[in-house]
């Protein structure tokens, strides 16, 4: 009898534990101000890979919140659990130290360069031959595995960084460096709503298509999470879900 009545008070100890709702806990999301990808408007977070994760998640009966902070501080609350998922991250060796990447690749996002509308500079896609000019970058952002190899292997030496992709673009306009790097759509979308597209130029060839993803807290232990994404992620791409949504923010003109 006393074995049995212990048993009886494991199972309700169990269902003490599930809420009531039977929801999953919310998880904490975290991006940055990144234009059309990830943005505040009107006091509410949207965006192409905003749009894409809510959607995922709602799939999953998985809670999130979204919240936006500059770069560096997003990462650190992934390395250290405060957060337990950042988009839209490239991969490199050292974020893989700390964080679990999806497998489904979130976007693939095209860097350029961009110069004033006056400058001659020309551009033949080797980042060699412009070590003499100052680049413009935001704190802790990849730009893919060629600018960084660049800086990282001292070609690229003159950097000025700044905290957003916004301020970024102003430093461009007012001369404070002569190159901006950047994600061509984001720095599209900034330059449209700053009404400067005649004041600037990007040159071309672009550097590079950088897939970006989803990433999750290691110390958190959401593999499993990583794993239900993404099989929803690829359901999406599948259905044609995945592609309405990129292509409803070219139809609105967000990235022209």
């Amino acid at each position: 009898m006393k074995t049995k009545k212990m048993f009886l008070a494991s199972i309700f100890a169990v269902f003490l534990l599930i809420p009531l709702n039977g929801s999953a806990s919310t998880l904490k999301l975290v991006t940055l101000q990144y234009p059309p990808y990830e943005f505040e408007k009107d006091g509410e977070i949207k965006g192409i890979a905003v749009e894409i994760i809510r959607e995922a998640f709602s799939r999953m009966n998985q809670p999130i919140t979204i919240s936006l902070h500059p770069w560096a501080t997003a990462l650190g609350q992934i390395e250290n659990g405060e957060a337990d998922a950042i988009f839209t991250a490239f991969k490199t060796s050292e974020r893989e130290k700390f964080a679990d990447y999806s497998r489904e690749v979130l976007l693939t996002q095209t860097i350029s360069l961009f110069v004033g509308k006056k400058s001659n500079m020309t551009f033949d896609g080797d980042l060699r031959k412009m070590n003499r000019y100052a680049f413009g970058v935001v704190l802790n952002i990849s730009y893919g595995s060629i600018f960084d190899d660049a800086v990282k292997n001292g070609i690229i030496t003159k950097l000025v960084i700044s905290d957003s992709a916004e301020v970024n673009m102003h430093r461009l306009l007012e001369g404070h460096f002569d190159i901006l790097v950047s994600n061509t759509f984001g720095a599209m979308d900034i330059l449209r709503k700053m009404d400067a597209q005649d004041h600037v130029k990007q040159l071309k060839p672009s550097i590079q298509r950088v897939p970006s993803y989803i990433a999750f807290s290691k110390k958190n232990n959401l593999i499993s999470v990583r794993d239900r994404f993404d099989r929803i992620l690829q359901e999406m791409i599948k259905d044609g879900s995945y592609n309405r949504i990129v292509k409803s923010y070219f139809d609105k003109g967000t990235l022209h």
